[in-house]
Formats: structure tokens, sequence, C-alpha cells
């Protein structure tokens, strides 16, 4: 999406600071035109990719809560 193809293109992977000790969770790189996300347990598996718009609407939908 947005001309993200790899995940080499987004910045370091990062977990949230409210993870279980056990990998339990997934991980969001931030690019300059996508968000990435994938699974903590597989971090060479398949990954997610949303756009800047999207994403935003997304965290502001489970924030608000």
């Amino acid at each position: 999406m947005n001309g993200i193809s790899d995940v080499s293109d987004f910045g370091a992977w990062r977990k949230s600071s409210y993870s279980h000790p056990n990998n339990d969770c997934v991980e969001v790189a931030v690019g300059l035109r996508a968000v990435g996300l994938r699974d903590s347990k597989n971090p060479g598996g398949p990954s997610l990719t949303f756009g800047q718009s999207p994403w935003s609407t997304f965290v502001r939908g489970i924030t608000a809560r």
C-alpha cells in the first residue's frame, strides 16, 4: 500500500510497554507513508501494512474508548 513493498522500508519495530513477557503481542513499525504490524512471535513472517490515514483513524478509535 502507498508504495511500501518491503518491511525494510519501515523504521524500527517496537512493542507496546503493555506487552506480556511471553511475546504474545504485535509489533508496530512506522514508515514515512505507511505503518506495519507483525506478530512478535514470528518477526520474519507476514506483516500487515496500513496507510497513514487509516492507521490514524484506527488509533483515534481505540484511544477514544
